[in-house]
Formats: structure tokens, C-alpha cells, sequence
């Protein structure tokens, strides 16, 4: 686990200053550092550069920049490999001089070509120099685990694990692309491919790009609609074949995921995926377990009782933290260093905090994520169904209020609130994506109009007439592997892990039980209204069901409590008008009008369409992330 960087440029870049790009990233690899340049043949410079966090082959010859034993090859990786001793047995003509699984990355690729990448069960962010094909390689794994920004322009590329180093490096223009930011306020999150900056880019999960001669090529080896596409020629019918195949795969899931040459341990919430994973390490385990959970002192979002009682079942070595406001909000400032663009999730607070536990005692974590999105977990799954079901009632009346005479009554607008979201769901590359109220609209007011030759990215993801599935629920689960996971919560989690210098792995989204996921008929993990069925059957092998069946509460921070208390200062400052005139980036009549009307009002409930906290909070961390980075201070203040 580390944090990379480098560049492919005719413009010159000095060692020193590669270094101090690569240092902006200091929390991602404290452990070691390494930088080198090289010439290449066609007349351009090339820079790669890695902070590590040693996890494997804690030793000097795991230090990167490495080279092949032939020096045709040169990489930076951030990640694990985790069936690298697997693969290596197939490399024993390769003379190994680690046992590290960077070299075997290496070898692989010498023998394999490119197309080793699928061989890899892992998280990485890789970056290979071939010198024989004057080619750079920039790989990212299937699910967007770890980060991967790129800058390409005018015939230069600029790659690193976070925004920072590419901050840094000379010439670059930090121009904001406007024209993600009503989806960025409406989504919370910027999803690959874009990110806040012009020219600024993620590479996609499960993307391969080649950088030679100055031109790039992208291209997917993974995504989620072909495994999707693959797996149901081959469904597994049978539940009790589909229930132990899965637990099979899991367990060794899980097992891969342990190894570790440092100290390791589990986040344990009390949920069905934290407990299932910590059943499993505990039972690969020869000694407890380290688990780590925190607790609310406000009662309705407090669950560490109950992961207090599984890791009691399980026998694991359990600490546990609660905290309150203060502790959050203390953490409110930090979110821009750490987070690089815009990143409005609020949960990435207690994620925050959670992690800074586990840090102190281990350096590896294992963590449920992925679980909602394959096997149906969230509560917008269930709207989904319903929705389907009202989807021709709330055609007809959405054609109804239409019709000569009805038109003008404006009837559609006097529905109530759930009766009106339906009716006016009509547009077929949307379905699934139904929002409160006018979110939507608002989101875009905020941004207002854009310079001529701008196009504003639409606030949904337009993509779903292409989808496969009728289903609406596994076309909404679709969806969200491919934006909301790599977007929000994978990048939430590395973030905040990686703050605390703290690998987090996901066994969930090894890419065998990814792959066999979607072979499991859909009735088997949404069953008579039971969402993750499968999963929770896994977890009853191991767990008693007393110990887990209760409503799900999830991190929770009182957003609406915070903007109209303690942060409402700084809020009404950021809407201040001539500060958002000035600033030149949101529509300022319209945001200083919303943003005083929310605070005077408040939300008026989740049930109304009126709910502002969400949109507010979304603004409110631009506000921030922008006077980190553009304000007074500057990328080097961060790092202090």
C-alpha cells in the first residue's frame, strides 16, 4: 500500500521537485520513498516516484522505483497482489530478488505481456514503463479500490494516487470544471472518468491506459456489465450449491486478505458484512482477533452494543471507542487534505475515526464494503421494487395531467410527494434513479449557466436503457457497483484510511466472488422482501441470528443539527453574496437565497421533497476544499 506518482513529459521536471511532488502524499507511505527520472528514446522525460507502506517483504528490496533484473522494465504500484505466491510458482525461470509481490508484477508482465492483469486478484494502482515498446502502462483494478488521477495534455501525462502531486507539478493550470458540479452537488461525489479539474481525469476501474509517442489509448479489461453479461449464461439454480460455493470463495477470500508480514485486524460495526468477514479471519486465525468499532453517544445512531456482543461470540480482541459532536466536528476541517476534491459523504467522518483506532494497534484492516451493492442491502433497493410495480399506474398519471384542459391545473405538481416522484419518473435512461423533489433542478440553479462551449454533466447517470436487466432492482445494483461503490464508498475508505497510514481490504470485492456474485439468481439475495438472504444465511453458519437481525442504523452524523449550529457562520459566509460573485463559480443570487432560506427553515423531513441538509453540506465542503486549495492556503500548507 503506498501512494505513486510520476509523469511522461518533454518539459523538464527536476528530481528535487518529483520529490516534493511525491511527498504531498507522505500519510499514503511513511515507511519509504523512492524517485528516479529517466530519458527515453523518443525525446521525453520520464518521472516515477512511490511512498510505501511496507506490508510485504518489510526489507530494502521492496523499494520502488523496481526494475526488472534485465532493466527493461521499470514500475510504481500502489496495492497488494494477494495471490502473488500463486502466480510466482508459474514464474520459476524469473530470478527473484524479493518476495514481494512488485516483482512478481514485473515478471508477470515479461512473461505475459499486458494481458497479465487479468491473472491478479488484488487492489492496485500500477504504472510500468516498458523501455522496449517506449510505452507507459497506467493499470487500475476491476472494482476502483485504489485511486488513479491522470493529466494529459498537449501530448504530456501526469499520473498520481491522489490530486495533490499533479497540484504540485509545474505548469499545471488548476482551471475547476464547472461543468461537474450540479452532479457533484446532487451525487455528493465526482465519478470517474472526471474529477474537478479541466483535463483532470480518474482513470475507470478496470481500465488499462498506454501512454506512447505522446498519444494515450484506454481501453477495459473488466467492467461490471461484461462479468455481469458473462455470468448469466452460466446461473447456479441450486441455492444450497449457490450458498456454499459463495461461503467457499469468501472463506478464501478472506484467507488471501491475511496475509501480512504486520499487524492486522477487522472493523466490526455489528452488521451482517463486518461480522461475516470477522467470523471468517477469526476462524483462519490461531489467535484473537483484532476488531475495532465505534459508538455513538447519541442512542439512535449507537450500534456498538451490538458489535460488542459478536466480537464477545467470536472470541476476538475487541476495542472499542465512542465518540460524539465534538469529536466529529473536530474532523470537519481535515476532510479537504485528505480527500483532494470535492467529497461530501458525510460518513467519511466516523469512517475517519474508526480507522485512527485501528491504526493504533494494526496496519492492515479487513472491511465488509461491497456487500450492499452485490447482494442487495440498501433501502433504496426496496423503493426500487415498489417503483417498478407503480411505474404504469404513475404513467397513466403523469399522462392524464397532461391531456388539453388538465395541462394548465399544473395537477402533477399537487400530488403528494411519493405520488408526484413516480409520476414524473418517465425518462427510460433513468428508472432506478428517481430523486426527492426538485434536487435536481436546484442542484443545476446552484451552478446556474455555464461559459459558452461548456456542457454541464446531467445530475443522474443517463446509462440505463443499455442495461440488460428488467429487473429494476439488479439494474439499480448495476449501476451502483459502477458509481456510487468506486465513488463514494471505496474512495471514502481510502481516503480515510489512508489518513492514518492504514490499508484497508475488502474481501467482498475479491474478484472470484465478485465474478460468482452475479451468477447468483437475484430471488436468492432479495428473498420475500429479506435483502442480502444469502448473505445472512452465511452469516447464520457462524453467528446466532438474535445477534444480528435488527434494523440497520449506519454511521450517522445530524447534518442539519451542525449547518444551523455550530457551522452556520461559516455557512452564511460562503453564501455570502459578493463572496460568491467574486469567486465567479455558483450562480451567487440563487445559492445566497437557498443557502439563508435553509438555514432560517431547516429540513422539513425526509418525506417532503424538502430535505435540504444533503445539497447544503455538498456546498459547504466545496467551500472548504476551495479555500484549502485556492484560498489563502496552498498545497504546501497542507502537508505541514
Amino acid at each position: 500500500m503506498c501512494g505513486i506518482c510520476g509523469y511522461v513529459r518533454k518539459r523538464e521536471i527536476t528530481l528535487q521537485k518529483l520529490r516534493q511532488m511525491n511527498d504531498t502524499m507522505y500519510h499514503r507511505g511513511p515507511d519509504d520513498s523512492g524517485a528516479e527520472i529517466y530519458q527515453t528514446p523518443d525525446g521525453y522525460q520520464l518521472g516515477l516516484a512511490q511512498r510505501r507502506l511496507a506490508i510485504m517483504d518489510l526489507s530494502a528490496l521492496g523499494h520502488q522505483p523496481m526494475h526488472s533484473v534485465s532493466d527493461r522494465v521499470v514500475l510504481v504500484y500502489n496495492g497488494e497482489i494477494y495471490n502473488f505466491r500463486e502466480i510466482r510458482e508459474e514464474l520459476a525461470d524469473y530470478p527473484f530478488r524479493s518476495d514481494c509481490d512488485t516483482e512478481v508484477i514485473i515478471a508477470a508482465y515479461l512473461k505475459w505481456g499486458i494481458s497479465c492483469v487479468n491473472r491478479f486478484n488484488g487492489m492496485f494502482a500500477i504504472a510500468l514503463y516498458d523501455r522496449e515498446e517506449g510505452a507507459l502502462y497506467l493499470i487500475r483494478d476491476r472494482v476502483g479500490k485504489k485511486p488513479l488521477y491522470y493529466w494529459y495534455e498537449q501530448g504530456e501525462l501526469v499520473f498520481a494516487s491522489e490530486l495533490k502531486p499533479i497540484m504540485a507539478c509545474p505548469d499545471f493550470q488548476a482551471a475547476i470544471d464547472r461543468g461537474v458540479l450540479s452532479r457533484y452537488l446532487f451525487q455528493q461525489y465526482i465519478n470517474a472518468p472526471e474529477s474537478i479539474y479541466e483535463n483532470v481525469f480518474k482513470l475507470a476501474p478496470g481500465a488499462i491506459l498506454r501512454f506512447q509517442g505522446g498519444q494515450i489509448k484506454i481501453w477495459s479489461y473488466w467492467s461490471v456489465s461484461g462479468a455481469y453479461g458473462k455470468a448469466l449464461k452460466c446461473p447456479v439454480e441450486s441455492y444450497e450449491e449457490a450458498k456454499e460455493q459463495l461461503k467457499t470463495l469468501l472463506k478464501r477470500a478472506v484467507s488471501l486478505r491475511m496475509i501480512a508480514d504486520v499487524p492486522l485486524g477487522t472493523f466490526l460495526s455489528g452488521g451482517y458484512d463486518s461480522s461475516l468477514v470477522t467470523a471468517l479471519a477469526q476462524e483462519h486465525s490461531s489467535e484473537p482477533v483484532k476488531t475495532f468499532s465505534i459508538g455513538f453517544h447519541e442512542e439512535k445512531y449507537n450500534e456498538a452494543a451490538y458489535a460488542r456482543a459478536v466480537a464477545q461470540y467470536l472470541g476476538t480482541s475487541h476495542t472499542e471507542m465512542m465518540i460524539g459532536e465534538a469529536d466529529m466536528l473536530r474532523l470537519v476541517e481535515s476532510i479537504p487534505k485528505y480527500y483532494d476534491e470535492p467529497f461530501a459523504d458525510p460518513s467519511q467522518i466516523p469512517t475517519m475515526l474508526v480507522c485512527k483506532l485501528a491504526r493504533e494497534q494494526v496496519t492492515v484492516a479487513l472491511s465488509g464494503d461491497g456487500g450492499d451493492e452485490f447482494y442487495c442491502g440498501y433501502n433504496i433497493y426496496e423503493k426500487v421494487a415498489q417503483a417498478q410495480k407503480l411505474d404504469c399506474l404513475g404513467g397513466f398519471v403523469h399522462g392524464f395531467c397532461r391531456l388539453p384542459g388538465f395541462r394548465q391545473l399544473d395537477l402533477e405538481a399537487r400530488l403528494p410527494f411519493k405520488a408526484r416522484v413516480i409520476a414524473g419518473n418517465r425518462n427510460p435512461d433513468t428508472k432506478t434513479q428517481f430523486s426527492a423533489g426538485n434536487y435536481p433542478g436546484m442542484a443545476r440553479a446552484m451552478v446556474g449557466e455555464l461559459p459558452a462551449g461548456k456542457r454541464a454533466l446531467p445530475v443522474h447517470y443517463p446509462v440505463e436503457r443499455a442495461c440488460p436487466a428488467r429487473d429494476w432492482q439488479i439494474r439499480r445494483m448495476l449501476l451502483d457497483m459502477d458509481t456510487y461503490l468506486p465513488g463514494d464508498i471505496l474512495c471514502k475508505m481510502d481516503r480515510a484510511s489512508m489518513k492514518y497510514s492504514l490499508e484497508a481490504r475488502c474481501p467482498v470485492l475479491d474478484p472470484d466472488v465478485m465474478d460468482f456474485s452475479y451468477r447468483i439468481p437475484h430471488r436468492y439475495k432479495y428473498a420475500a422482501g429479506d435483502k442480502k438472504h444469502i448473505l445472512k444465511e452465511i452469516a447464520y453458519d457462524y453467528i446466532p441470528r438474535e445477534l444480528l437481525e435488527r434494523p440497520k442504523k449506519g454511521f450517522g452524523v445530524p447534518l442539519d443539527k451542525w449547518l444551523r449550529g455550530p457551522l452556520k457562520e461559516q455557512l452564511l459566509c460562503y453564501a455570502d453574496y459578493d463572496f460568491v460573485k467574486r469567486q465567479n463559480i455558483f450562480d451567487a443570487s440563487y445559492v445566497h437565497e437557498l443557502v439563508n432560506r435553509y438555514v432560517q427553515t431547516g429540513d422539513r423531513g425526509p418525506s417532503t421533497g424538502e430535505n435540504y441538509s444533503g445539497l447544503t453540506w455538498a456546498y459547504f465542503v466545496f467551500q472548504q476544499w476551495y479555500e484549502s486549495f485556492h484560498g489563502s492556503h496552498n498545497v504546501w500548507d497542507m502537508i505541514k
